[in-house]
């Protein structure tokens, strides 16, 4: 499974939620145009077999699941990859423990020159943000939408942009050098179908 060029990247909202709960917005949110899919839970229950249902769903739409934080579970489960936080160890060892066909991703925050270094040492994308206020990260600090100006002029793979992003507001980001757009409650906070769709159409408009 590969990572996509382009697209609408959704983040997973499991909190107060059941199993069948979260993968029928998951699905969702698929059918609406999203083309990848992380499954992040800071206070998980079963996150195995949350997981594995979540694969299963996305592979149906030939989606690749990533796992947060975890190459562990990323590994158990057989996920198409993991996406590494400041905290959750080297590109190196998820590529020793995942396999050389994993997509490995890594959070770059504001910082344009470790998202170059990223990019050499086998980062398949990287991930600026947060760029407008966020309610999953409320405290995070911000990123410059110059960041992303900066990192298109050097970085060929794939860039995400997260944090507050909302349909009025990610084409704005798109023009400055995103290749995708990570959303969490944008998504999982509306009808997951219709808003995945609203986020989608932006990658069909011209240029601002």
């Amino acid at each position: 499974m590969k990572f996509p060029r382009r697209g609408l990247y959704a983040i997973t909202q499991p909190e107060n939620k059941t199993i069948n709960q979260v993968v029928k917005d998951v699905e969702a949110a698929l059918r609406g145009g999203a083309r990848v899919i992380q499954y992040r839970d800071k206070n998980p229950v079963n996150a195995s077999q949350l997981a594995s249902l979540l694969l299963e769903i996305c592979h149906t739409y030939d989606a690749p699941l990533l796992i947060n934080d975890s190459i562990e579970l990323a590994l158990t489960v057989g996920a198409d990859g993991v996406h590494l936080g400041r905290d959750d160890g080297e590109i190196s060892a998820a590529r020793r423990k995942l396999g050389p066909n994993a997509i490995i991703g890594v959070s770059c925050y504001n910082d344009v020159e470790k998202a170059r270094a990223m990019a050499v040492a086998g980062a398949d994308y990287v991930a600026f943000g947060r760029f407008f206020p966020s309610g999953t990260k409320p405290l995070a600090a911000p990123a410059e939408i110059i960041s992303l100006e900066r990192a298109k002029q050097s970085i060929t793979v794939p860039i995400v942009a997260i944090g507050g992003i909302l349909p009025e507001n990610g084409g704005q980001l798109l023009t400055a050098g995103a290749d995708l757009l990570a959303v969490i409650g944008g998504v999982f906070d509306h009808e997951p179908e219709a808003a995945a769709r609203a986020y989608q159409a932006l990658f069909n408009q011209p240029p601002e």
